[in-house]
């Protein structure tokens, strides 16, 4: 804040107000004039520049905590939170918790993420242009909304059990003090990163019934396979990318077929983890023999675009074989449901 009295040079006193809130952008405010010296172009343009502030603010806000990852990583939570409730007994307050909570804990360790490797995201395309490597936000802002983020989160999640928070405080932990030094380092990052990226599924579950067994260990460990052959066919698309900034996520190193065998094989380890409900050994978490024949077909649908990118080894072969993957789990995760309340 600046304050500025007058002088022989000014017949008012006024108070002007400065927050910074990002590096290149600035919103001020004039505040009680005892004389009418501002023209109306002047508060046009005071207008304008507050609108566009804002605007920015929220698009940053986005960005930073990668709102499109975050909503499918929530969406997940719910999915698993609809198979742990008892039948057509959903509470809305704990879901929407739960919702809000769940985007905290994910736009918390994004927000993190992008702290720690500013400077390697200021070297690859896709990534040069968000809020921090970019200088549209400053590292210390991005930790203070990383921060706040994260308590919002853990007390909110608290409130629906305390196992829900530790959860979600183990996640952000081990992605952003584990997994994302560990890119740099060692292809073994992609399984370290598996752990907290496959907690989402069975979070719901765990805020649905505040226990954690076999149901949600099942829940867990399908999202954790899918995690393999998913980064692995990013890591194939964007590996000149990743290169630039010397992350290292492909098994063998390169884009090799050693890489798309492994991707196969976890793809296969994938389909048996969903067809577990099946088995009869994974608790009050069961599907139906319809629902199985689905999944089945499904697990078929990604092996084929597996099998494909071993053949061809091909960026679009990577990039379709990714999209499929995010088809997969999510219409898994609606077979899975539709399968409770119907049955």
């Amino acid at each position: 804040m600046f304050f500025c009295e007058g002088n022989s040079h000014n017949s008012s006193d006024c108070l002007f107000v400065s927050l910074f809130f990002v590096n290149s952008l600035t919103i001020n405010y004039i505040c009680t004039p005892e004389t009418s010296g501002l023209k109306n172009t002047n508060q046009q343009a005071l207008s304008t520049t507050n609108s566009i502030s804002l605007k920015s603010i929220y698009t940053d806000f986005l960005e930073i905590t990668k709102a499109r990852l975050a909503v499918s990583v929530v969406f997940s939570s719910i999915a698993g939170f609809m198979l742990g409730v008892a039948d057509f007994s959903l509470d809305w307050l704990i879901l929407i918790k739960l919702a809000v909570g769940g985007y905290c804990m994910v736009g918390a360790s994004n927000a993190f993420n992008q702290v720690i490797e500013k400077n390697l995201d200021a070297l690859m395309d896709r990534t040069k242009n968000r809020p921090v490597p970019a200088g549209r936000m400053s590292s210390n802002m991005a930790l203070i909304i990383a921060s706040l983020l994260t308590i919002f989160g853990i007390i909110i999640l608290y409130t629906i059990n305390p196992k829900t928070a530790m959860f979600g405080a183990i996640s952000i932990f081990l992605y952003t003090s584990v997994y994302t030094p560990l890119k740099t380092m060692t292809p073994l990052s992609v399984f370290v990163g598996a752990f907290p990226g496959a907690i989402p599924f069975m979070l719901g579950w765990v805020a649905a019934t505040g226990d954690f067994g076999v149901e949600a260990g099942t829940l867990f460990l399908i999202q954790f396979f899918w995690q393999f052959p998913h980064f692995w066919a990013i890591g194939w698309f964007l590996y000149d990318d990743y290169e630039k900034a010397g992350f290292f996520m492909l098994p063998s190193g390169k884009k090799d077929k050693s890489t798309a065998l492994q991707i196969i094989l976890y793809t296969v380890w994938l389909i048996i983890a969903s067809l577990l409900p099946f088995s009869g050994f994974t608790g009050s978490f069961y599907i139906t023999p319809i629902a199985a024949v689905v999944v089945f077909l499904l697990g078929l649908w990604m092996l084929f675009y597996a099998v494909r990118l071993y053949k061809l080894r091909t960026a679009k072969a990577a990039r379709t074989l990714m999209l499929v993957s995010v088809s997969y789990i999510t219409l898994l995760q609606i077979v899975y449901i539709l399968d409770k309340f119907l049955r």
